[in-house]
């Protein structure tokens, strides 16, 4: 364990904010454009046959799906990706527990991520690039977190919460910039250069991490993981019930993976992006859900701290549900939108509203809930639980490309009235949860900010 003279967090926090802060920029900067440049670029007469290995894969797809058109099967793609760089964690963790450390598995992923986004600067490539990006994050995502879980000791679970909170914080700070800088290189030098725009900051990412690896937990703590005791009776009920709130939290996730897959080709169909000073950028757009995390992220600490003085902080699923009620209205906000606006364009001050929302929900949802696992997990399964709440964002991303492919058939309203159904089961079934667990009483979900349980309602 690694004690810090800072009262506050520990040094090693900030090294792994940074780390993942320049990650996250070059990641969402990518993001921002792909589905865009598979549409509008990638995927037309002139480019889509020069592509390594897509016609064998879009024919797989077809095989199971039938005929696909560009946006569909630019969603399926996406979706695959986006899901598997939160699926592959969990192989990052075994790697980095087991055999090659969890510092050798984070440099090696930053260097595939770098490698990644040069590739995607050539056509041939793409798929190559995704792949390499694929495997990248894996390597990295899951095990940066373990890394903060044991920073802190298991009974400080208040900073521990804030550690976490304060990270998605300043991961989102790289979260916002990338889409506004990758976009603008997009607008006015092309598709590849701001694609390498994003492989120099993965390259930063990378040298940032080695500069401050000495203020990180030693690989020898978590080599020895697989020497602790088995499972308890306890430890297995404990699991269970961390896996019921994966379960549930899933819902939330679904929904927000669909805001920057199928929406980012409604912003930029349907939404009135022109102004006094020009056209917005459509990739600018998926900056407004990272700002809004980074302004409410100290502002949500204040409110959790004052509410944890007088014992009224919200419990882990609560604040999961407070995320999913979000959400709901959000979606909701987009089907009544565009129901109203018709063969029209919606105005742009909803989609920001919308992705303000986005954004506070997910400091409701992701950090608390990664919070959990650190503090709440056995120590024997401590790291692979943590890898495994990435599953969530897996499932929600491929299930997001699923539900993609009937955009087009449904329409804008009825599609983004599909999503609110989604959301809406999300939050039902998180507060049936959160009744099980208080009638219960179990510890292991016990307020964030107070280390008694709390059976209030």
């Amino acid at each position: 364990m690694i004690e810090s003279a800072d009262r506050f967090q520990p040094r090693g926090l900030y090294v792994i904010a940074a780390t993942e802060a320049w990650e996250r920029f070059s990641y969402y900067g990518m993001s921002a454009l792909v589905m865009l440049y598979m549409v509008q670029s990638l995927f037309q007469p002139g480019s889509i046959g020069s592509v390594y290995g897509l016609g064998i894969l879009r024919h797989a797809l077809e095989a199971i799906y039938g005929p696909l058109s560009n946006q569909a099967l630019a969603s399926q793609l996406f979706g695959f990706y986006a899901g598997l760089v939160y699926l592959t964690p969990l192989i990052g963790g075994f790697l980095a527990d087991r055999l090659i450390g969890i510092r050798m598995a984070v440099v090696a992923g930053l260097v595939l991520l770098a490698c990644g986004h040069l590739m995607m600067t050539f056509d041939e490539t793409f798929l190559v690039a995704l792949g390499c990006l694929v495997c990248g994050s894996g390597l990295v995502k899951g095990n940066l977190s373990a890394q903060l879980g044991k920073l802190y000791p298991d009974s400080d679970q208040t900073r521990r919460t804030r550690g976490f909170t304060l990270l998605a914080m300043t991961v989102n700070l790289g979260a916002m910039g990338g889409p506004l800088i990758c976009g603008a290189v997009a607008e006015s030098h092309g598709w590849h250069a701001a694609f390498g725009i994003a492989a120099a900051l993965m390259a930063i990412g990378l040298a940032t991490y080695l500069g401050g690896m000495r203020t990180l937990p030693r690989d020898l703590e978590r080599k020895n993981a697989h020497h602790r005791n088995s499972l308890s009776r306890t430890d297995r009920a404990t699991v269970l019930i961390l896996i019921a709130v994966m379960i549930v939290a899933l819902f939330q996730a679904i929904v927000y993976s669909q805001l920057f897959n199928v929406g980012i080709v409604w912003i930029e169909d349907h939404v009135e992006r022109h102004t006094g000073l020009g056209a917005i950028p459509t990739p600018w757009f998926n900056s407004i859900d990272a700002l809004a995390s980074v302004i409410s992220a100290p502002l949500l600490i204040l409110l959790w701290r004052i509410q944890a003085s007088r014992a009224k902080e919200p419990d882990f699923l609560h604040k999961i549900a407070i995320g999913s009620a979000l959400t709901l209205l959000q979606v909701l906000m987009l089907a009544l939108a565009s129901s109203l606006a018709g063969p029209g364009k919606v105005n742009a001050f909803v989609v920001v509203l919308v992705l303000v929302g986005a954004g506070i929900a997910f400091n409701y949802h992701w950090p608390p809930l990664i919070a959990l696992l650190s503090i709440a997990a056995p120590p024997a399964v401590n790291a692979m639980m943590i890898n495994s709440a990435f599953l969530i964002f897996f499932v929600g991303n491929v299930v997001a490309g699923q539900l993609g492919i009937l955009y087009e058939p449904l329409g804008p309203a009825a599609f983004w009235m599909l999503n609110a159904a989604v959301a809406a089961t999300g939050l039902i079934l998180t507060l049936t949860l959160r009744e099980i667990v208080l009638r219960r009483r179990w510890p292991v979900l016990c307020p964030s900010g107070d280390d008694q349980p709390v059976h209030r309602r």
